[in-house]
């Protein structure tokens, strides 16, 4: 690289050669439009120019993925949202089950302890009548039967709205059960669809992202084959040949002494004479018979001794 940089030599006061070496660094630093003429033509130009146009392409196949991401997800969301219809169906369908269960299981629940209740009094009002037996007089003892035949009565209805209500309560929960059964078989293959689309839209996702970095890769090859294309000798040389000043360094300026220069002084010598042979004279002639002009060379020795010329 130094024995290269030795042509920009000039004259001792100029910086031209320097100058020309600098305005080359800024250049290629800032890759100024200016210097595009002299990149045109070299190594690292090409190079330059395979990796502007592979970047563009890895830019152009990242904008391709991107709308590939953007459809896939699309896709993704319409799948869901299909699913998010079906089993709001189901979900309703449910939700009016177990509201009806839970509200007759309550009712069966009350209707229990009502007929509970009834026995309890049931059971009291015939222990009354047992203890007092012969305590009582016959009106007060009339009574207590009157209170037990009530009590038995009231035992009836609560005993008969009772096994109504868990016959009710059981016709609901074989209805639950049966759609607690197909609910859960619905929702069984609905996520086994959605396990197997998310897991198919996974390893399509992987591919593109693979083939992706794949065509990147081939890029970035076509990248490094153009570097390795480039030449530091060949674009070094080019700038020289169309830059150079010159390849001799200036003489160094010596000291001179005034004096010395006046004493030592030659004179001047008075240049050689010029033998009269070798001057000539230009001469225009006309011919009044042709009606032309013409151009005679003379010599001046020829002028003096006409007879030469013959």
């Amino acid at each position: 690289l130094t024995r290269s940089l030795l042509h920009f030599f000039t004259d001792l006061t100029s910086t031209v050669g320097y100058d020309n070496i600098i305005q080359h660094l800024n250049d290629g630093r800032k890759n100024c439009k200016e210097f595009e003429d002299f990149l045109k033509e070299s190594t690292l130009k090409r190079s330059l120019d395979v990796f502007k146009q592979q970047i563009d392409n890895v830019g152009q196949s990242h904008i391709q993925l991107a709308q590939t991401f953007r459809e896939e997800a699309k896709k993704m969301e319409d799948f869901r949202e299909k699913q998010k219809l079906h089993r709001k169906k189901i979900e309703l369908v449910m939700e009016a089950i177990h509201k009806n269960r839970n509200l007759q299981y309550k009712k069966t629940m009350e209707a229990k302890r009502l007929y509970e209740q009834r026995c309890r009094d049931k059971d009291e009002a015939e222990q009354a009548v047992h203890r007092n037996a012969n305590l009582v007089t016959q009106k007060q003892q009339e009574k207590l039967f009157l209170k037990l035949a009530q009590t038995k009565s009231a035992l009836e209805d609560s005993d008969r709205s009772y096994q109504q209500n868990i016959a009710a309560l059981e016709k609901i929960r074989e209805e639950w059960q049966k759609e607690h059964i197909k609910a859960c078989e619905f929702f069984e293959t609905q996520e086994c669809e959605r396990i197997s689309y998310f897991r198919s839209a996974l390893w399509l996702h992987t591919n593109q992202l693979s083939q992706d970095c794949v065509q990147n890769d081939e890029k970035y090859e076509d990248i490094r084959k153009s570097l390795e294309m480039c030449s530091v000798e060949k674009d070094i040389d080019f700038f020289v040949n169309l830059r150079k000043t010159g390849s001799l360094a200036p003489a160094p300026v010596v000291y001179e002494n005034y004096y010395n220069a006046q004493r030592n002084a030659t004179p001047v010598r008075s240049p050689a004479p010029v033998p009269i042979s070798s001057i000539f004279l230009l001469s225009v002639c006309w011919n009044p018979d042709l009606g032309v002009s013409y151009c005679v060379l003379l010599s001046l020795e020829t002028i003096r001794d006409p007879l030469k010329s013959l």
